[in-house]
């Protein structure tokens, strides 16, 4: 989902949006402090996380890039870079640099579970075992939630009038916008969406490894990066591509290959190196035209 959210923006700006990682970790935060706070259930406050992280992504559009819309692409770069920078150092001013434990208000989530049929059981509260496999009930309920957002952004893409403008803004922005589409209004559509995606990415992260902190985006928001080029960058589909098979690589290396566990985070970055010199329009990626 994270790598959806980056590929996503890059289809329309080509831009790099290397903030994205960031409000993943501010949607973990958002829903912490929504449950402590404010006393909500935790299912509420997941959706109120969820729609402040569409409004923070809409919010840097509007604040950080709007503004260098037709700067050269490195501005914007090296905007996107500050923008990160921004939000964590914000995390450690407001939050403050303690880890915070979401077990503390995820306890009856982590321990409940729908057990399907005859084939599935659960033990210790918190182990799914199917065919002599354990599974952990957050994998299976990351899994079945993952599987309805990306049916809903196919929809959302493909059958509705945004999604329709989103997909021409991907093609010809000076066209798209003498057809009298609102670019603007399209591209913080796109952010709020891409976003939206990350937020629920963070809570599901944050419930796996109870454990939230201001840095905690970075290695993900890195890997979603490498999974977005991996299936090709500016794909949708790529994007969910990529992420499938880089997770499944990475346990079966970690697997085969036990000694090398703690080389597994530069394991995505060598599949980077080795995915730019093979094809470096990525899986599902197209070439990119350029008229000269």
């Amino acid at each position: 989902m994270i790598a959806i959210g980056y590929t996503m923006v890059y289809g329309i700006l080509r831009l790099i949006n290397f903030a994205h990682g960031d409000i993943f970790m501010m949607a973990a935060y958002f829903t912490f402090f929504f449950v402590t706070l404010t006393q909500l259930p935790w299912y509420f406050a997941a959706i109120f996380a969820i729609a402040s992280a569409a409004v923070l992504g809409f919010g840097v559009d509007r604040i950080a890039y709007k503004p260098i819309r037709k700067a050269p692409r490195i501005s914007a770069l090296i905007t996107a870079i500050g923008v990160s920078f921004f939000l964590e150092s914000l995390a450690v001013v407001i939050f403050s640099g303690i880890p915070r434990s979401f077990r503390t208000i995820f306890p009856q989530f982590l321990n409940e579970m729908i057990i399907l049929g005859g084939h599935m059981e659960v033990k210790y509260g918190q182990e799914v075992i199917l065919g002599g496999i354990r599974f952990p009930i957050i994998s299976v309920v990351t899994l079945i939630v993952t599987a309805v957002a990306i049916v809903f952004l196919w929809w959302f893409i493909y059958k509705t009038k945004i999604g329709m403008a989103m997909r021409s803004v991907s093609v010809d922005i000076p066209t798209t916008s003498l057809m009298g589409v609102n670019v603007d209004r399209i591209i913080g559509m796109t952010f709020a969406l891409g976003s939206a995606l990350a937020g629920v990415g963070g809570i599901l992260w944050a419930v796996r490894y109870p454990q939230v902190w201001p840095y905690m985006g970075f290695i993900p928001g890195m890997k979603a990066f490498v999974a977005a080029v991996f299936g090709g960058i500016g794909s949708v589909p790529g994007a969910v591509m990529g992420g499938l098979i880089l997770g499944i690589t990475e346990v079966m290396m970690v697997g085969l290959f036990p000694g090398a566990a703690g080389y597994r985070d530069a394991f995505a970055f060598f599949i980077l190196i080795i995915i730019l010199s093979v094809k470096p329009s990525g899986l599902l990626g197209k070439p990119e035209l350029v008229k000269v």
